[in-house]
């Protein structure tokens, strides 16, 4: 595993060349983008592994994989090299006109990991994007707009994703111009059934409301209650996808299959690009193109994005990143009251902000997950950057 090093900080947290450009990105970038305070944020210049470093020469140890997207490492060298190729060759080509070879390569890719086979897939720039795709394809196959989500939920933040997204944090501003077209239902629980739905979204194991991993009859249950009334049942595998919680794709801990998936974040390990992928049955509602697609955009199939998604996954088979995590997983359960599953961990905390702060000034790089400190870092992380991590956390908690 590359880039072992420990936290060296080589001035105080963040330094002055970071506050200084806290200061200057104030003045041009909108309010309510970046927070701001005398102990945040620092500025990357540079990553590799599980290591960080800020402009001010500073060396951290991430346990955030910056959101969840770096599985296989920061600036994974086989990544890098085929960006690289890429790049020399073919920086945008007309995804949805005349697209790119890598297009059909992923595609192919992803529908072996996912559904082995008989199924299609639809690209997108962002984690949101792939949730829009799968509330569309389900509103085309069952000609029924209304959709089951659940408490805590995060599905991202445009329109037809915020509708699906619970906290109030995000939907209280928009609420006037949202659908109204999602009702949402207890986490871990199966919901009543109205003709008016067509769908049921929910992630396998919910991030941003605190790492939560539902009862273990729960998905077996939502999807037979999908059965019996004709739902298409989207799971939002964009945070626990490719190895995070030790399996490729959550719902394999359930042995749970559902209708479409959407996918990004650890799809490429850093550049911007999201898929849904569905049974080919229900993806084969949408009609065939006459040249003008329903739903497409500029960058679709981008080949950078592919490119890099195609050395990612290749990376995290090399690496057996899923039995990496798992392992992970195990050991950091068995030293704290985690939730979660593989990398994908969650550390009740009484103030799970103001932890994050701490461990800044200790060179650790983490994040609050609700009511929790998140504990996701790179798969490739060390034993002995780990180790320390966790040292440093357990002083601090106490």
């Amino acid at each position: 595993m590359a880039g072992d090093a420990l936290p060296l900080l080589k001035t105080t947290v963040p330094g002055p060349k970071s506050r200084a450009l806290a200061l200057q990105l104030h003045r041009y970038e909108s309010r309510n983008v970046t927070y701001v305070s005398r102990h945040w944020p620092i500025f990357w210049q540079r990553a590799a592994g599980a290591n960080v470093w800020d402009v001010d020469g500073n060396r951290y140890v991430d346990l955030t994989a910056a959101f969840g997207v770096a599985n296989a490492g920061h600036t994974n060298p086989q990544v890098v090299s085929a960006l690289r190729q890429q790049a020399n060759q073919l920086l945008h080509a007309m995804g949805d006109v005349h697209p790119n070879e890598l297009k059909l390569r992923l595609a192919r890719v992803l529908v072996k990991l996912t559904f082995r086979r008989n199924a299609r897939v639809v690209f997108g720039n962002s984690g949101a994007e792939a949730v829009e795709i799968a509330l569309k394809t389900a509103a085309i196959h069952t000609k029924c707009p209304g959709v089951i989500a659940f408490t805590g939920a995060y599905h991202g933040l445009t329109y037809g994703a915020l509708d699906a997204t619970h906290r109030q944090h995000f939907r209280r501003p928009f609420t006037r111009q949202l659908g109204h077209f999602v009702d949402h239902f207890p986490f871990g629980e199966i919901p009543k059934y109205r003709n008016k739905y067509g769908a049921v979204l929910v992630e396998p194991i919910q991030g941003r409301a605190g790492i939560i991993v539902p009862p273990a009859d729960f998905l077996p249950d939502l999807r037979r209650f999908c059965d019996r009334h004709g739902l298409v049942l989207i799971f939002d595998e964009i945070y626990t996808g490719f190895c995070r919680t030790g399996r490729w794709f959550a719902y394999e801990h359930w042995n749970v299959l559902p209708d479409l998936i959407c996918l990004g974040k650890g799809l490429t390990g850093g550049f911007p690009l999201a898929a849904c992928v569905g049974r080919a049955a229900v993806m084969d509602s949408w009609p065939a193109s006459t040249g003008e697609a329903i739903h497409t955009s500029t960058f679709l199939g981008h080949p950078l994005g592919c490119a890099a998604a195609l050395a990612h996954i290749a990376e995290m088979k090399r690496l057996n990143l899923a039995d990496r995590a798992l392992a992970l997983g195990v050991l950091i359960a068995a030293r704290m009251p985690c939730r979660g599953r593989g990398l994908m961990l969650g550390l009740p905390v009484r103030n799970a902000s103001q932890l994050c702060e701490q461990l800044l000034q200790h060179g650790i790089l983490a994040l609050p997950e609700g009511d929790a400190l998140g504990l996701t870092p790179p798969l490739t992380i060390t034993d002995r950057q780990l180790n320390h991590a966790l040292k440093i956390i357990s002083q601090l908690v106490g």
